[in-house]
């Protein structure tokens, strides 16, 4: 049995259950339960504050754990970052009143800072040589310039809504952050030949998530010119169509750069191009 831990509730939590989900892998946790089990995958699951993610997997109480890198960074446990998941992502930033004049990062010598994140931003200003009054508090932070608390937070930003409707502008990103699965260092060979499992299936997702398969029609004298632009995973897939001197081509595009060759794509002759998302790619 692999016991993995994740966050009990919130975006994260959300988002690495539709992972675990679309890995094949089912469960009921019911409501208010803190454990549960897979009836079709050897796992149980941990549902904790992802503060305390690190700690269980770290102790080897679970095995593995979804948390943001940011949580992992500010708790230095020892543990393998086994791999990055891609969503959940955020940074960690500085922030000041949004009616004061930003002049650098130099202007933070001897201001107090609000954060929940002591530790990676202490490392952040000694790195730039800035000596801050660093003031911990659990949460809220944005609240701390109005209440007198702060002059300058250091928080979690996704969109930044939140700072605006506090009264604060962005001014530095110290850390970029994602979800990513944590493993424990002391694994057995059998819990290590579940996890090798697991990261099969996670890859095979993310490989799906990151390309879209593409079919679209051309005439043949412009085939070779169109598959030059669409290596797929080994070559494109070439079908005659049932009008004489035209093929149906079949591939896979990346999603980085899905727009730039549909584009060339279309110069290069090619019509009724269609585009389909793509649940899992076996590599």
């Amino acid at each position: 049995m692999l016991r993995i831990a994740v966050q009990k509730s919130g975006r994260l939590s959300e988002d690495s259950f539709r992972l675990i989900k679309e890995c094949g892998i089912h469960f009921n946790n019911g409501v208010g339960k803190l454990k549960a089990s897979s009836h079709n995958f050897p796992m149980e699951f941990l549902l904790l504050r992802d503060d305390d993610i690190p700690g269980y997997v770290a102790d080897g109480v679970a095995d593995i754990g979804i948390v943001g890198l940011n949580v992992v960074e500010e708790k230095e446990k020892d543990l393998d970052i086994v791999v990055k998941l891609g969503f959940s992502k955020c940074r960690l930033s500085l922030a000041i009143p949004r009616n004061e004049e930003y002049a650098g990062i130099k202007m933070l010598e001897g201001k107090s800072i609000a954060t929940s994140y002591p530790k990676i931003l202490g490392s952040y200003l000694k790195k730039n040589n800035i000596s801050s009054d660093i003031h911990e508090i659990s949460g809220s932070v944005e609240i701390a310039p109005s209440i007198g608390l702060a002059d300058a937070v250091c928080d979690i930003v996704s969109s930044g809504s939140t700072l605006l409707s506090n009264g604060l502008k962005e001014v530095e990103t110290i850390f970029t952050s994602e979800a990513v699965l944590v493993g424990h260092k002391g694994l057995g060979a059998e819990k290590k030949k579940l996890l090798d499992q697991l990261l099969f299936r996670i890859r095979s997702v993310q490989n799906g998530s990151n390309n879209k398969y593409i079919l679209l029609n051309a005439p043949n004298h412009k085939i070779e010119e169109i598959a030059n632009l669409l290596p797929g995973m080994r070559s494109p897939t070439v079908l005659p169509l049932a009008t004489e001197g035209w093929s149906s081509i079949h591939s896979v595009i990346n999603e980085d750069r899905f727009w730039e060759i549909i584009e060339k794509l279309k110069e290069a002759g090619a019509e009724g191009i269609l585009v389909v998302p793509i649940e899992k790619m076996i590599l």
